[in-house]
């Protein structure tokens, strides 16, 4: 059991290395844009495209990374008080009854939106550019992935402090 969490742990901890850095290509094609829009009067028609589809990437593929970091919004008024045992038991449940599940829903409705998105090449309307969106969508089913690695990883180590009193 230790020896998949830290794999898991090891995926999880790489990925967010690795999809950190998206943001320096963000942050080339934005200052490139703000140069040539105020500087030289020019703006591009690409920008506003690769901006928001690298930080959505960058936003959603860093998921499962917060997970494992424990960087996700919690309400802990009380749990940090409570010993390691309740607050296993209480992230356990947490995983059973909105975790999995609400990951369920995210990765059915992520790969159908990318399916759809790949079948009929679908191309972004926002721009005159029109990049492809499929490669963008498949994001989401990419992001489910991690996320679902992760929360095993999360919920073993939860299950782990509810029967023994101590984080994994």
């Amino acid at each position: 059991m230790r020896k998949l969490i830290k794999v898991i742990d090891t995926v999880g901890e790489w990925s967010g290395k690795v999809f950190a850095w998206m943001v320096v290509p963000l942050i080339v094609a934005l200052t490139y844009e703000v140069i040539m829009r105020y500087g030289f009067d020019a703006p591009t028609t690409w920008a506003y495209d690769v901006s928001y589809m690298v930080y959505g990437g960058h936003f959603m593929l860093g998921a499962g990374y917060t997970l494992l970091k424990k960087g996700h919004i919690r309400t802990d008024f009380f749990y940090e008080a409570w010993p390691a045992r309740r607050q296993g038991w209480i992230d356990a449940v947490s995983y059973l009854v909105f975790f999995f599940p609400g990951l369920v829903f995210f990765m059915l409705a992520g790969w159908d939106a990318a399916w759809h998105s790949w079948q009929m090449r679908e191309a972004s309307e926002v721009s005159a550019w029109r990049p492809p969106l499929y490669p963008f969508k498949f994001v989401m089913p990419v992001t489910a992935a991690l996320l679902l690695l992760q929360g095993v990883s999360e919920f073993t180590k939860s299950v782990w402090a509810a029967r023994t009193g101590r984080w994994l």
